[in-house]
């Protein structure tokens, strides 16, 4: 039945898009919970209250944010299931999508499920981490899936050399554990989603310095990327360093001004939000350091040499 609307590059590259824009929304309003102290405006999961499924006007704005956030999390499903419907629909068949978009689709009821925890635990930190962990899994899902949506199906063949794709791998991994320490400072400070919500324990100096120091390392990478790159004469490659540099600082700055000035509500969410974009710059950098080929065409059959007569 899908072979009867047969859908676009163009549509099927817009809609794994909006699964990027959306995936990236639903972190920002979910720290928008957090910080406006409604991680428990729904005390409870996957009701609201235990009577109601919806949040009711006794609940006030706490109940209404956290249910609004709820109810956005349907919305992204949408558009995730929309894209898994068209990778279907799309004609000639790519292989290597759909697993991408089911990987989306099934990855933001998951995420659901670590969030629904997360209310069950009283705003546990930890498990408020994990959930943040989460929805950074699917964004970068939906990356993939966006830019494959343009890629040829044939090999991905290198463009630099090996030891700089160690150093690309060696960035991502740097940054990956800045996002995961970022969780642990996250945890330790004032903004718990709820005024009774417990803290992880930690020292919020010593974490937060333990933080900036995987940032300069992070940083300290990524300008060795930028010149290695320009080395070797990969362009493409260095472009997408400088652009995840330039994110990386931005991040660092907004980092250091929220610290500074006593993590003001703002700039925290602006910080979750650059999160998101170094997520993104860096996935960049590692798509340059490849191209993928075209399917090489199969080989024509050779005929069959016509049989002989023997001699009589």
């Amino acid at each position: 039945m899908l072979a009867r609307f047969p859908v676009s590059v163009r549509l099927l590259r817009g809609l794994a898009l909006a699964s990027i824009i959306a995936n990236v929304g639903i972190v920002v309003t979910g720290g928008a919970v957090r910080l406006t102290a409604s991680g428990l405006g729904c005390p409870t999961w996957p009701r609201c209250t235990d009577a109601s499924y919806v949040a009711t006007s006794e609940m006030g704005v706490h109940g209404a944010i956290e249910f609004g956030n709820r109810l956005l999390t349907f919305a992204v499903g949408i558009i995730a299931f929309a894209t898994v419907l068209a990778v279907l629909a799309h004609r000639p068949r790519r292989r290597g999508l759909l697993p991408l978009a089911v990987a989306v689709f099934f990855g933001i009821p998951a995420q659901a499920v670590v969030g629904g925890i997360t209310v069950l635990t009283n705003l546990n930190p930890w498990v408020v981490g994990l959930h943040f962990l989460a929805s950074m899994a699917v964004i970068a899902a939906a990356y993939a899936l966006w830019r494959r949506t343009t890629d040829p199906d044939g090999p991905a063949v290198p463009v630099v050399p090996a030891p700089l794709r160690a150093l690309t791998q060696l960035t991502t991994a740097v940054g990956v554990a800045v996002l995961v320490v970022g969780t642990w400072v996250t945890g330790s400070g004032p903004h718990a989603g709820d005024a009774g919500a417990a803290r992880n324990g930690l020292d919020p100096e010593a974490i937060s310095q333990v933080h900036a120091d995987g940032v300069f390392l992070l940083i300290g990478l990524s300008v060795a990327l930028v010149f290695a790159f320009r080395a070797v004469g990969a362009t493409r490659a260095a472009r997408a360093a400088v652009l995840l540099l330039a994110v990386e600082l931005g991040q660092g700055v907004v980092g250091f001004v929220q610290y500074f000035t006593h993590l003001p509500a703002v700039l925290v969410g602006a910080h979750m939000f650059g999160s998101c974009l170094v997520l993104l710059a860096t996935l960049h950098v590692q798509w340059a350091t490849r191209e993928r080929q075209p399917v090489a065409p199969a080989p024509l059959a050779t005929p069959a040499p016509e049989a002989v007569p023997a001699p009589a």
